[in-house]
Parts: C-alpha cells; structure tokens; sequence
C-alpha cells in the first residue's frame, strides 16, 4: 500500500498560525513522508500548543481500517529489519497509553512478538502495578505498568516500544529507565509513525543509551520536521472556547448490544497479552464483529468508535465488518482536548465534550469528527465499542457521550464487552 500525494492546498494551521510540518525525505526509504502520516493541529494547552493529528492510527480522524493496519504492518516490518526476525518475535513490546495502545497491539502481532503490553492510566482497585513513568507534554501525564506478573519483562529479549509520534525521545527514555530498573536488557527498539525529533534529541537519546550501557534504535515510518512560530502558544490560549458538541434537529437512536468474551482471554494490552492469546482473540473479535452486523443498516456506512486505551479489539471488529461488505471508518475517544475549528484544510472540523464515561466527577473526554468524510454517502451510524468499567450512569446521563452523539443526530449501538479482570486472568495463567 502506498500513502497518497500531499494534499496541495495548504493547512489552515499552516496559514493562519505558521505551524507547519516538513518532510525529511533523505533519511528514510519507502512511500510513507510525514506529511502524509500527520497534519498539523493545536490545542489550547499552554504546555504544547501543536498536535500531531495522524491520518493513519485512528484516534482523531475516521481512518479506513485497513489503512491503519497497513502502517502499523508497515511499521513491524522496519522493526524486523533492525531485530531480524528471530529477534523481533522473542520480544517484549510494549505501547503507550493512550494514543498507541492499538498500533502497538498491530505491531506486536505483525512480529508475532513474545508478549505485548501497554501503559494505561486506568487506575482499577486491586490491580497491582509494577512501574510507571511521566509523559511531560501529554494532557494526561502518567503511564501505569499492570502486567499479570513481572514475569512478562523477566528476559533479555529486546524490548520495542510503541508510539505514534516521536518528539523528543524522553518519554521513551523515561520508560526505558523505568523498565530497565525492572529487568535489565541490552536492546531497545523505539517505533513510531512519523519521527520528528531535532539533532539535540538525538544526542539526549544516545548521551541515555551510554548511561544505562544500552542499544538504544529508533524506526519509523517517516521523519520529518515540526516548524513552531514564535509566539504559537501564546496566539492558541488566547484564542475563543472551540464550538463543541453539534445539535440536530432529529435525535439519533441508540441500541446495546452485551457482546460474549471468553474470561481467559486478554480483551487487549492493558495486563499483557502473549503470542499464544493472538488465534484466540481474532476469533473472538470475529465473533463479536458477527454478533453486532445484525442490527447494522447494510446501506449505511460505519464509523467504529473505540474508548480511549480500548483501541485494537475495535480495529479488528472494524476489519471484520468491512470484510463482510459494510463501508467502515474507524477512531477513539480520546481524554486530550484539542481545538476545533470548521476548515476543509484542518483536520479536527467538529468535536464532542462528555463527562468521562469512568466515574471522575471532574475528568472531561473527547471525540472528534465523528463523521464520514464523503458528504455525498449516506450519514454514517456510529458502533461505540466500549468495556464494563465505561457501561455507567455517567455514559448515559445528560452531558454523557450518548447524549452528546444523540442530541447531534446519530444513531449509536453500543458494544459492550466484558472488562478483563486481572485477578482471573493472572489465576489462569498461573494454572496453564
């Protein structure tokens, strides 16, 4: 698969504020350039006032599922060429919370990786943690390791660590020296979509790398070069509150749909998944996916929304659904707000505010576009894939995100699928 041709109008980002993206074509081989693997956006965070919006992972923007599991191929198999293949399937991958849950579970089974796990800021009673470590710049900071046992990171296979976009390097260092301490190794691997660090970032990452007495190599689908304007951050804080959450004059409908999950099974990263769960879970998934086609219109297009870290399972419910004849998009909700704005040339046009479906009186969560892109095709029904811990009063509730989606006209059914619990799954494992 190859990426398409830069668009040629110019980023309204670009236009208006500056911020604009550059290609470092002299560095990688292959058809993927950064621009074509991200647009430039902005939130009004006075820590970070860019985003990095991938038309690829499926997190902003409705994304063609099998686009999203064409460069997360496309990424595993630059890992493969680093590790070699022998390598690549003993390792451990691990993906980061929340953006990069479900490309480093597409990843990790493109390798047939050993075990994968992601960082979560799921904070669940009782679930032990092994480490954690900080993400400087995210709106939300902290990455929680909760493996079933700290026996999943207890070898000397390289470790690969997934991300979306590469900055700086320092929260991948900052994690390598959280799991480092856990058990030592001497390979590491950091993967991305686009990489966009500056020569100072490189040497930060190899002046880490001698410290701890490592390998440290990074792998991209692309590199490229972020162009921030004096006074960005600034101009964006100060600009007016984005127009969220849309009304139509029709309220959409919502239907639920409990969907069966085997209780053995990892229904993703989040406690670790090992190579011996992947035949099993896209059998599930499958199942799901044909659980859920029933009460989908035929001639009406899919957008596939995912909960936050809750990314690969909706994927591969995308993937089946697309597979059986259904026109599919699919994307995440997400707990980083980002500023909206209605231009052809930006990517977030529309958003959704909603109190966190996770009881947090405080916690607001996020949905953009939400919308498929062809305004000729008939208006897209919406399948929200969520787990237990998000089935509560506050996804229902006014203010909710069923609100919010109804209140803008869409009809949603709701896949509900039954949380992994740690404690079972651990007994389990330790019972094989």
């Amino acid at each position: 698969m190859t990426a398409p041709t830069q668009a040629a109008a110019t980023p309204w980002a670009s236009t208006e504020f500056g911020l604009t993206l550059h290609n470092i074509d002299d560095t990688l081989d292959g058809p993927w350039r950064a621009t074509d693997l991200v647009e430039p956006g902005l939130r009004r965070n006075p820590r970070r006032a860019h985003l990095l919006v991938s038309t690829v992972l499926g997190k902003h923007l409705p994304t063609d599922p099998a686009r999203v599991r064409a460069a997360a191929d496309a990424l595993a198999d630059r890992v493969i060429t680093v590790l070699g293949a022998d390598d690549a399937q003993d390792a451990v991958v691990l993906g980061f919370a929340e953006t990069a849950t479900g490309l480093g579970h597409a990843v990790a089974a493109r390798l047939q990786a050993g075990c994968y796990l992601h960082s979560t800021r799921r904070r669940t009673a009782g679930v032990p943690i092994l480490g954690g470590f900080e993400e400087g710049h995210s709106h939300a900071t902290s990455h929680l390791l909760q493996p079933t046992s700290a026996a999943l990171f207890a070898n000397d296979a390289p470790l690969v660590l997934v991300d979306d976009e590469i900055s700086t390097g320092a929260t991948a260092v900052d994690a390598i020296r959280a799991l480092h301490a856990i058990s030592p190794r001497d390979r590491y691997v950091v993967a991305s979509l686009v990489d966009m660090r500056e020569p100072r970032h490189h040497a930060a990452v190899d002046a880490a790398a001698t410290e701890l007495g490592v390998r440290i190599d990074h792998v991209a689908l692309a590199a490229g070069r972020t162009e921030l304007p004096d006074g960005l951050t600034e101009q964006v804080t100060a600009l007016d509150p984005p127009v969220l959450n849309p009304v139509s004059d029709r309220p959409g409908k919502v239907r639920v749909v409990p969907l069966a999950w085997p209780a053995d099974l990892p229904d993703g990263g989040r406690y670790g998944i090992l190579r011996h769960d992947t035949e099993p879970f896209t059998a599930a998934a499958a199942a799901a996916a044909t659980a859920l086609t029933p009460g989908l219109d035929a001639d009406r297009p899919v957008i596939v929304i995912g909960h936050e870290e809750l990314m690969y399972l909706p994927l591969c419910i995308a993937e089946t659904l697309a597979a059986t004849g259904f026109a599919v998009r699919y994307q995440t909700t997400t707990r980083s707000p980002a500023y909206v704005h209605d231009a052809p040339t930006y990517p977030l046009r529309r958003g959704f505010e909603f109190h966190a479906p996770e009881p947090d009186p405080t916690a607001r969560r996020y949905l953009y576009n939400a919308a498929w892109p062809d305004t000729d095709t008939p208006s897209a029904q919406l399948l929200l894939v969520i787990d237990t811990p998000a089935d509560t009063a506050e996804l229902r509730s006014s203010g909710g995100l069923l609100d919010a989606l109804v209140a803008a006209g869409h009809d949603v059914t709701v896949a509900i699928v039954p949380a992994t619990d740690h404690h079972a799954l651990t007994t389990a494992r330790n019972h094989r």
